[in-house]
C-alpha cells in the first residue's frame, strides 16, 4: 500500500502545477503568434487564468485540484490536475504541455471567416 501524500503537499503541488500551466499558455500563445505578429494576453491569479486574443478567450478557474474551463463560444468543462502533472477529464488524461499547446493553437489560429 502506497503512503498517502499529506493534503498540504497536495495544495502546494496543485499551486505549482497551476503556475506551470499559466507559463505554458503564455509560451505557447507567444510561439503561435510569432509568424503573424499577434499576441495574446494572459492574466494569472491564484485561482484564475484568462487568455485573450481578439474575440477569442479561455477562462480557467481552479478550486484545489479541479479546473473549470470555459471558452467564448460557451463550451467548457471540468478537468483535474493530477499529481503526475496532467489534466484529467471525463474520458482522457493528457500532459499539461499538450493541453496548453492545444488551447494556444486554437486561440491563436486564424479567425474563422463565415460567408
Amino acid at each position: 500500500m502506497e503512503p498517502r501524500i499529506p493534503a498540504i503537499h497536495d495544495a502546494r503541488l496543485h499551486a505549482e502545477l497551476w503556475v506551470s500551466l499559466a507559463s505554458l499558455l503564455r509560451s505557447y500563445t507567444a510561439a503561435h503568434g510569432l509568424h503573424r505578429a499577434q499576441q495574446a494576453t494572459v492574466e494569472v491569479g491564484e485561482d484564475k487564468i484568462i487568455v485573450r486574443r481578439g474575440e477569442k478567450w479561455l477562462a480557467l478557474d481552479r478550486n484545489g485540484a479541479f479546473v473549470a474551463w470555459k471558452r467564448e463560444n460557451g463550451s467548457g468543462g471540468t478537468l483535474e490536475l493530477t499529481e503526475h502533472g496532467r489534466l484529467r477529464g471525463p474520458a482522457t488524461e493528457e500532459e499539461l504541455d499538450l493541453a496548453a499547446e492545444a488551447w494556444a493553437r486554437d486561440l491563436m489560429g486564424e479567425p474563422s471567416h463565415e460567408s
